[in-house]
């Protein structure tokens, strides 16, 4: 038995329930969820291509290997890489000409790097959103003698999740993150850690 197809046959008004005249109210909610279904896909895709944007900051975690690097010095002399570095204790920061705070840790780094040089320890300063010009005059004015280098597009900095300046990784020998400060370090704090990955556990 066929149903009606309007109103007509039935007597019923067409916009009345019965027969046929439920399936707008389906269809209706079939659009309904299939919009909020695309709403969904695209809000996913959206957070999706957020979590691949080089851009996105994403913290390094002290346990984790360290993200690989090649740096220039800022004088262009030399090539830095941090697989040739395997077997050292590095001691990575951050800094800027810019940068008060970066004053103020100056001479704890200073320090660390005379006292520790000669026993397979490696200071490397990377200049973080600094002009090479300013860069280099800061590093005149202060003496420093560790190497420095520049970080092109900041994309060292990307990579190990740096949010601001002064930052410092500690590197052990195995090439993991063994240590980090965010803010102006300590020579007390970056003493004990130096020595703590050192052979026998002392500086």
């Amino acid at each position: 038995m066929e149903l009606p197809t309007d109103g007509a046959a039935t007597g019923r008004h067409p916009s009345g329930l019965g027969g046929r005249q439920r399936r707008p109210g389906r269809t209706r909610w079939f659009l309904l969820g299939w919009l909020g279904g695309a709403i969904a896909l695209l809000a996913s895709l959206f957070a999706f291509g957020l979590n691949r944007d080089p851009s996105v900051v994403v913290p390094v975690i002290v346990g984790q290997p360290a993200p690989a690097f090649v740096a220039t010095t800022l004088d262009g002399s030399r090539t830095i890489r941090l697989a040739d570095l395997r077997g050292q204790v590095v001691v990575l920061n951050f800094w800027a000409s810019w940068c008060a705070s970066c004053r103020v840790e100056e001479p704890a780094l200073a320090k660390a790097w005379t006292r520790y040089r000669d026993h397979r320890v490696l200071v490397v300063g990377m200049s973080f959103n600094d002009p090479a010009g300013a860069a280099q005059a800061y590093a005149r004015e202060y003496a420093m003698d560790w190497p420095l280098v520049a970080d092109p597009g900041s994309r060292t900095a990307i990579a190990y999740g740096v949010a601001g300046v002064p930052e410092t990784f500690l590197i052990g020998p195995d090439g993991v993150i063994r240590g980090k400060a965010s803010g102006p370090v300590s020579y007390a704090v970056l003493s004990d850690q130096i020595a703590e990955l050192l052979p026998g556990g002392t500086g």
